[in-house]
Protein backbone atom coordinates (compact mmCIF):
# COMPACT_ATOMS: atom_id res chain seq x y z
CA UNK A 1 0.00 0.00 0.00
CA UNK A 2 1.32 3.65 -0.77
CA UNK A 3 0.55 6.32 1.67
CA UNK A 4 1.01 10.00 1.64
CA UNK A 5 3.13 11.73 3.92
CA UNK A 6 1.66 15.45 4.33
CA UNK A 7 3.65 18.19 6.21
CA UNK A 8 2.91 21.35 7.52
CA UNK A 9 5.27 23.77 7.96
CA UNK A 10 4.12 25.57 11.67
CA UNK A 11 5.36 27.41 14.44
CA UNK A 12 6.58 25.16 17.66
CA UNK A 13 3.43 27.29 19.42
CA UNK A 14 1.19 25.91 17.02
CA UNK A 15 2.49 22.87 16.58
CA UNK A 16 -0.45 20.66 18.08
CA UNK A 17 -3.31 22.65 17.42
CA UNK A 18 -1.72 21.69 13.35
CA UNK A 19 -1.45 18.03 14.58
CA UNK A 20 -5.34 17.85 16.15
CA UNK A 21 -5.94 18.86 13.03
CA UNK A 22 -4.19 16.25 11.26
CA UNK A 23 -5.89 13.60 13.52
CA UNK A 24 -9.31 14.16 11.59
CA UNK A 25 -7.53 12.62 8.68
CA UNK A 26 -5.51 10.11 9.58
CA UNK A 27 -5.36 7.14 10.82
CA UNK A 28 -1.96 6.21 10.50
CA UNK A 29 0.24 8.43 12.56
CA UNK A 30 0.77 12.18 13.10
CA UNK A 31 4.26 13.25 14.26
CA UNK A 32 5.58 16.47 15.57
CA UNK A 33 9.56 17.35 14.41
CA UNK A 34 10.49 20.12 16.62
CA UNK A 35 13.74 21.44 17.50
CA UNK A 36 13.06 22.48 21.13
CA UNK A 37 12.49 18.38 21.63
CA UNK A 38 16.44 18.27 20.64
CA UNK A 39 17.56 21.25 22.50
CA UNK A 40 15.74 20.06 25.84
CA UNK A 41 17.31 16.21 25.48
CA UNK A 42 20.36 17.83 25.10
CA UNK A 43 20.07 20.29 28.38
CA UNK A 44 18.34 17.85 30.57
CA UNK A 45 21.14 15.01 29.55
CA UNK A 46 18.43 12.10 29.13
CA UNK A 47 20.18 11.48 25.67
CA UNK A 48 24.05 11.53 24.67
CA UNK A 49 25.38 12.07 21.67
CA UNK A 50 29.39 11.42 20.88
CA UNK A 51 28.86 14.14 17.94
CA UNK A 52 25.73 16.86 17.46
CA UNK A 53 25.41 19.05 14.31
CA UNK A 54 25.32 22.27 15.59
CA UNK A 55 22.33 23.61 13.43
CA UNK A 56 20.13 20.66 14.90
CA UNK A 57 20.27 23.23 18.28
CA UNK A 58 19.66 26.80 16.78
CA UNK A 59 15.99 27.46 18.01
CA UNK A 60 14.21 28.77 14.57
CA UNK A 61 10.66 28.69 16.39
CA UNK A 62 9.71 26.23 13.51
CA UNK A 63 7.84 22.70 13.64
CA UNK A 64 7.30 20.43 11.11
CA UNK A 65 3.57 18.19 11.74
CA UNK A 66 3.64 15.04 9.73
CA UNK A 67 0.65 13.19 9.01
CA UNK A 68 -0.02 9.64 6.86
CA UNK A 69 -3.05 9.23 4.62
CA UNK A 70 -3.87 6.48 2.47
CA UNK A 71 -3.20 7.51 -0.98
CA UNK A 72 -6.55 7.17 -2.40
CA UNK A 73 -7.94 8.99 0.46
CA UNK A 74 -5.71 12.14 -0.20
CA UNK A 75 -7.57 13.63 -2.98
CA UNK A 76 -10.29 13.71 -1.09
CA UNK A 77 -8.87 15.16 2.26
CA UNK A 78 -6.50 17.79 1.15
CA UNK A 79 -8.84 20.26 0.55
CA UNK A 80 -10.50 19.52 3.58
CA UNK A 81 -7.03 20.26 5.58
CA UNK A 82 -6.27 22.93 4.08
CA UNK A 83 -9.83 24.77 4.56
CA UNK A 84 -9.45 23.29 8.60
CA UNK A 85 -5.91 24.98 8.97
CA UNK A 86 -7.38 28.13 7.41
CA UNK A 87 -9.73 28.41 10.22
CA UNK A 88 -7.35 27.39 12.62
CA UNK A 89 -5.51 30.67 10.80
CA UNK A 90 -8.10 33.02 11.55
CA UNK A 91 -9.45 31.53 14.98
CA UNK A 92 -5.62 32.35 16.37
CA UNK A 93 -5.18 35.39 14.64
CA UNK A 94 -3.41 37.71 17.08
CA UNK A 95 -3.32 35.48 20.26
CA UNK A 96 -0.57 32.77 19.00
CA UNK A 97 1.54 32.22 16.22
CA UNK A 98 1.16 29.28 13.31
CA UNK A 99 4.16 29.76 11.17
CA UNK A 100 3.40 29.80 7.47
CA UNK A 101 1.31 26.47 7.28
CA UNK A 102 2.44 25.67 3.96
CA UNK A 103 1.63 22.24 3.29
CA UNK A 104 3.53 19.94 1.49
CA UNK A 105 3.50 16.08 0.56
CA UNK A 106 5.42 12.91 -0.36
CA UNK A 107 4.13 9.16 -1.48
CA UNK A 108 6.08 7.00 1.41
CA UNK A 109 5.88 3.00 -0.21
CA UNK A 110 5.69 0.12 1.78
CA UNK A 111 2.43 -2.15 3.87
CA UNK A 112 4.50 -2.08 6.70
CA UNK A 113 4.46 1.65 7.97
CA UNK A 114 1.99 1.30 10.50
CA UNK A 115 3.59 -1.02 12.20
CA UNK A 116 7.13 0.74 11.94
CA UNK A 117 5.01 3.83 13.41
CA UNK A 118 3.45 1.63 16.48
CA UNK A 119 7.41 0.53 17.20
CA UNK A 120 8.03 4.40 18.19
CA UNK A 121 5.23 4.03 21.07
CA UNK A 122 5.93 2.39 24.87
CA UNK A 123 3.87 2.57 28.24
CA UNK A 124 4.49 5.86 29.50
CA UNK A 125 4.89 6.71 33.23
CA UNK A 126 3.51 9.60 34.73
CA UNK A 127 3.05 10.98 38.71
CA UNK A 128 3.74 7.38 40.16
CA UNK A 129 0.73 6.12 39.32
CA UNK A 130 -0.45 6.65 35.68
CA UNK A 131 1.07 4.48 32.74
CA UNK A 132 -0.56 5.64 29.38
CA UNK A 133 -0.62 2.00 27.59
CA UNK A 134 -1.64 2.20 23.29
CA UNK A 135 -3.95 -0.77 23.07
CA UNK A 136 -2.03 -2.51 21.00
CA UNK A 137 0.85 -2.92 23.60
CA UNK A 138 0.78 -6.03 26.29
CA UNK A 139 1.08 -4.17 29.55
CA UNK A 140 1.19 -6.04 33.02
CA UNK A 141 0.06 -3.73 35.73
CA UNK A 142 1.74 -3.45 38.77
CA UNK A 143 0.07 -2.60 42.11
CA UNK A 144 -1.31 0.52 42.51
CA UNK A 145 -1.36 1.47 38.97
CA UNK A 146 -3.84 3.31 37.07
CA UNK A 147 -3.59 1.76 33.67
CA UNK A 148 -4.84 3.70 30.85
CA UNK A 149 -5.31 1.79 27.65
CA UNK A 150 -5.43 4.26 24.44
CA UNK A 151 -6.35 4.23 21.19
CA UNK A 152 -4.06 6.48 19.58
CA UNK A 153 -4.85 6.88 16.10
CA UNK A 154 -8.44 8.94 17.13
CA UNK A 155 -7.93 12.06 18.37
CA UNK A 156 -4.77 13.64 20.38
CA UNK A 157 -4.07 13.53 23.89
CA UNK A 158 -0.99 10.35 24.71
CA UNK A 159 0.26 11.67 27.75
CA UNK A 160 3.30 12.42 26.02
CA UNK A 161 2.96 15.96 25.67
CA UNK A 162 4.42 18.06 29.34
CA UNK A 163 0.79 19.97 29.08
CA UNK A 164 -0.97 16.46 29.32
CA UNK A 165 1.85 15.01 31.90
CA UNK A 166 1.44 18.26 34.65
CA UNK A 167 -2.40 17.85 34.66
CA UNK A 168 -1.73 13.96 35.47
CA UNK A 169 0.62 14.80 38.26
CA UNK A 170 -1.90 17.70 39.50
CA UNK A 171 -4.62 14.93 39.15
CA UNK A 172 -2.93 12.23 41.45
CA UNK A 173 -2.20 15.00 43.92
CA UNK A 174 -5.78 16.36 44.25
CA UNK A 175 -7.99 13.45 43.66
CA UNK A 176 -10.04 11.39 46.39
CA UNK A 177 -12.43 8.92 45.85
CA UNK A 178 -15.21 10.97 46.24
CA UNK A 179 -14.19 13.25 43.48
CA UNK A 180 -16.46 14.16 40.22
CA UNK A 181 -14.14 15.24 38.16
CA UNK A 182 -14.63 17.49 34.77
CA UNK A 183 -12.39 17.04 31.52
CA UNK A 184 -12.45 19.97 29.39
CA UNK A 185 -11.55 19.81 25.82
CA UNK A 186 -11.12 16.36 26.54
CA UNK A 187 -9.63 15.26 23.36
CA UNK A 188 -8.71 11.51 23.60
CA UNK A 189 -10.32 11.41 27.10
CA UNK A 190 -6.73 11.11 28.80
CA UNK A 191 -7.79 13.25 31.94
CA UNK A 192 -11.48 12.25 32.81
CA UNK A 193 -10.13 8.80 32.17
CA UNK A 194 -7.44 9.08 34.27
CA UNK A 195 -9.69 9.96 37.03
CA UNK A 196 -12.02 7.48 37.20
CA UNK A 197 -9.22 4.90 37.26
CA UNK A 198 -7.34 7.10 40.08
CA UNK A 199 -10.74 6.23 41.90
CA UNK A 200 -12.50 9.01 41.10
CA UNK A 201 -16.43 8.39 41.79
CA UNK A 202 -17.42 9.78 38.01
CA UNK A 203 -16.10 11.68 35.48
CA UNK A 204 -17.53 14.26 32.58
CA UNK A 205 -15.91 14.89 29.08
CA UNK A 206 -16.56 17.38 27.13
CA UNK A 207 -15.33 18.89 23.75
CA UNK A 208 -16.35 21.09 21.08
CA UNK A 209 -15.19 18.33 18.80
CA UNK A 210 -17.50 15.60 17.58
CA UNK A 211 -14.09 13.86 16.63
CA UNK A 212 -12.96 14.32 20.05
CA UNK A 213 -16.36 12.89 21.59
CA UNK A 214 -16.30 10.24 19.64
CA UNK A 215 -12.58 9.16 20.47
CA UNK A 216 -13.63 9.74 24.37
CA UNK A 217 -16.04 7.67 24.47
CA UNK A 218 -14.23 4.87 22.48
CA UNK A 219 -11.73 5.01 24.58
CA UNK A 220 -13.83 5.14 27.72
CA UNK A 221 -15.31 1.57 26.96
CA UNK A 222 -11.74 0.39 25.82
CA UNK A 223 -10.64 0.91 29.64
CA UNK A 224 -14.60 -0.11 31.19
CA UNK A 225 -15.23 3.29 32.70
CA UNK A 226 -18.13 4.18 30.27
CA UNK A 227 -20.40 3.65 33.27
CA UNK A 228 -19.02 6.19 35.00
CA UNK A 229 -18.02 8.48 32.48
CA UNK A 230 -19.97 10.88 30.53
CA UNK A 231 -19.33 12.41 26.94
CA UNK A 232 -21.13 15.18 26.17
CA UNK A 233 -20.07 17.21 22.94
CA UNK A 234 -20.80 20.99 24.60
CA UNK A 235 -19.18 23.93 25.01
CA UNK A 236 -20.33 24.25 28.91
CA UNK A 237 -22.88 27.25 28.05
CA UNK A 238 -26.46 26.62 29.97
CA UNK A 239 -24.82 23.09 30.94
CA UNK A 240 -26.28 23.01 34.12
CA UNK A 241 -25.65 19.50 35.00
CA UNK A 242 -22.01 19.51 34.70
CA UNK A 243 -20.88 20.41 38.61
CA UNK A 244 -17.19 18.89 39.69
CA UNK A 245 -14.89 18.90 42.36
CA UNK A 246 -12.01 19.04 40.02
CA UNK A 247 -11.94 20.00 36.65
CA UNK A 248 -9.07 20.00 34.53
CA UNK A 249 -8.56 21.91 31.10
CA UNK A 250 -5.66 21.35 29.30
CA UNK A 251 -5.72 23.82 25.87
CA UNK A 252 -4.26 27.18 25.38
CA UNK A 253 -3.59 30.33 27.17
CA UNK A 254 -6.33 32.09 25.19
CA UNK A 255 -9.05 29.66 24.88
CA UNK A 256 -8.30 29.31 28.88
CA UNK A 257 -9.15 32.98 29.27
CA UNK A 258 -12.11 33.24 27.70
CA UNK A 259 -13.27 30.02 29.24
CA UNK A 260 -12.76 32.17 32.66
CA UNK A 261 -16.43 33.61 32.66
CA UNK A 262 -17.83 30.03 32.30
CA UNK A 263 -15.94 27.68 34.25
CA UNK A 264 -16.68 29.28 37.76
CA UNK A 265 -20.39 27.86 37.65
CA UNK A 266 -19.05 23.91 37.06
CA UNK A 267 -16.82 24.19 39.67
CA UNK A 268 -18.20 23.48 43.43
CA UNK A 269 -17.38 25.88 46.71
CA UNK A 270 -13.97 24.62 47.70
CA UNK A 271 -13.17 22.56 44.42
CA UNK A 272 -10.07 22.43 42.63
CA UNK A 273 -9.27 23.72 39.12
CA UNK A 274 -6.71 22.62 37.04
CA UNK A 275 -5.38 24.48 33.69
CA UNK A 276 -2.84 23.41 31.05
CA UNK A 277 -1.10 24.51 28.23
CA UNK A 278 0.10 27.76 28.81
CA UNK A 279 3.21 29.85 27.57
CA UNK A 280 4.95 31.76 30.01
CA UNK A 281 3.72 35.33 28.40
CA UNK A 282 0.74 34.20 28.69
CA UNK A 283 0.94 33.36 32.57
CA UNK A 284 -0.08 36.09 34.27
CA UNK A 285 -3.11 37.06 32.21
CA UNK A 286 -4.88 33.75 32.34
CA UNK A 287 -4.19 33.74 36.76
CA UNK A 288 -5.42 37.07 36.54
CA UNK A 289 -8.76 36.39 35.02
CA UNK A 290 -9.52 33.31 37.16
CA UNK A 291 -8.67 35.57 40.07
CA UNK A 292 -11.16 37.73 39.26
CA UNK A 293 -14.06 34.68 39.40
CA UNK A 294 -13.21 33.26 42.39
CA UNK A 295 -10.44 31.27 42.26
CA UNK A 296 -7.72 31.43 45.21
CA UNK A 297 -4.23 30.96 43.12
CA UNK A 298 -2.65 27.70 44.66
CA UNK A 299 0.27 26.60 42.94
CA UNK A 300 2.33 27.10 39.28
CA UNK A 301 4.45 23.88 37.81
CA UNK A 302 6.06 23.94 34.59
CA UNK A 303 8.02 21.96 31.97
CA UNK A 304 9.57 23.31 29.10
CA UNK A 305 8.11 25.92 27.60
CA UNK A 306 5.08 25.00 28.98
CA UNK A 307 3.20 25.82 32.59
CA UNK A 308 0.20 24.71 34.58
CA UNK A 309 -1.57 26.14 37.50
CA UNK A 310 -3.92 24.74 40.25
CA UNK A 311 -6.81 27.03 41.52
CA UNK A 312 -9.03 26.22 44.81
CA UNK A 313 -12.70 27.70 44.43
CA UNK A 314 -13.78 30.03 47.32
CA UNK A 315 -17.00 29.06 49.04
Amino acid sequence: MKFTEITVHTASEGSELVADVLWRYSNYGVAISDVKDVIALQRDKAMYWDYMDEELTRDTGEALVKAFVTEGDTPAYMPQIRADLEELRQNCAGCMQLGSLELTCRTVEGDDWIEIWRKHFRPIHIGGRVVVVPEWIKYEKRPGEAVVRLDSNMAFGTGEHETTSMCLELLQENITPSSVCLDVGCGSGILGISAVLLGAKSAYLTDIDGVATDSALHNCKLNGVDDRCTVKRTDLVGDEEIVADIALANITADVLARLAPVLPAHVKAGGTLILSGIIKEKLEGVLGAYAERGFEHIKTVNKGEWYAAVFAKRA
